[in-house]
């Protein structure tokens, strides 16, 4: 039986906490319930809604979120709310009763140019994934159909999936008038079918690249921790807008350098290092006084 651990992440709502766990808990969909009636479908909302300041619980992926109301603070009761998860989630009962995928699910989906003229963002209405993910080639998607069966285009070059959309990089041998349509229409199928987008096998790949652990699982000084703030806050969704991702490295504090690493559209983008020069490097250097000198990219 699997065993599920818990870790507690803020938001940008206050009132609002994520429980992720180390194991999917969804089938790919969201769910979002308002009450015990509401929550008929899922044994574990029921339960955590007989807490009193329970306002609205949300299952997605690989967390459980949480929405309080104003009669407690979140610092008074986290952890005893992630020690009943967690005993909840390791007695083996279900989290939602989800229905065998008999109809198809109501998606659209919507191509995107990027910066980076050799890939194009497909944009979903729904969350699709809980983290990101980067795939280089075919064997790197053993645990994504979906990235599997893209990669049987032979225009297709690398994927990066994140969030709610899916951005592809071509060969040079196609042009996009050519290709986003029937892209566009395959990826709504798939996600109309219901399957699953990536299994749960490859979660810890997303919080790996390259070997280099996410700035989350490791002890970070203070001056690299303000740096992964700034680059949460201000940069990651500029940046995910365009279809690529920005990752934390490490920080030099001999030179005063800053590595990141970029994906998706970003990896390889013309204008990727204009970008970094310009708009990141820029924007750390006036938050962070001198503390940083440059900042260095590698490709995801």
């Amino acid at each position: 039986m699997k065993e599920y651990n818990i870790t507690v992440v803020k938001t940008n709502n206050p009132n609002i906490l994520k429980f992720e766990t180390n194991h999917f808990l969804t089938k790919g969909k969201n769910y979002e319930f308002k009450n015990i009636d509401d929550a008929k479908n899922s044994p574990l909302a029921q339960q955590l809604f007989y807490l009193p300041f329970i306002k609205t619980v949300y299952v997605s992926g690989n967390f459980i979120g949480l929405e309080r109301f104003d009669i407690v603070e979140w610092e008074d009761v986290k952890d005893e709310v992630a020690q009943q998860l967690v005993e909840y989630l390791n007695s083996g009962e279900p989290v939602v009763l989800e229905e065998a995928a008999t109809q198809k699910v109501a998606v659209t989906v919507y191509a995107e140019v990027t910066p980076n003229p050799a890939v194009m963002k497909f944009v979903a209405n729904k969350a699709i994934v809980p983290t990101a993910f980067e795939f280089k080639n075919i064997d790197e998607a053993k645990n994504s159909e979906l990235a599997k069966q893209l990669f049987h285009f032979p225009f297709v070059k690398e994927i990066f999936i994140d969030l709610n959309y899916i951005s592809v990089s071509k060969y040079d041998m196609a042009a996009w008038d050519d290709i986003t349509l029937e892209l566009r229409e395959f990826i709504r199928d798939y996600l109309a079918d219901g399957k699953e987008v990536v299994s749960e096998a490859a979660v810890p790949q997303a919080s790996e690249v390259k070997n280099i652990p996410a700035p989350e699982t490791v002890e970070l000084d203070d001056t690299s921790q303000q740096i992964v703030d700034i680059l949460e806050e201000y940069v990651k969704p500029a940046v995910a807008s365009d279809g690529g991702n920005i990752l934390f490295k490490s920080y030099e504090s001999d030179s005063k350098t800053v590595n990141v690493i970029l994906q998706g559209a970003c990896s390889g983008c013309p204008s990727s290092t204009f970008t970094l020069k310009n708009g990141i490097e820029t924007m750390l250097k006036n938050m962070m006084g001198d503390k940083v000198n440059s900042v260095v990219a590698l490709n995801g």
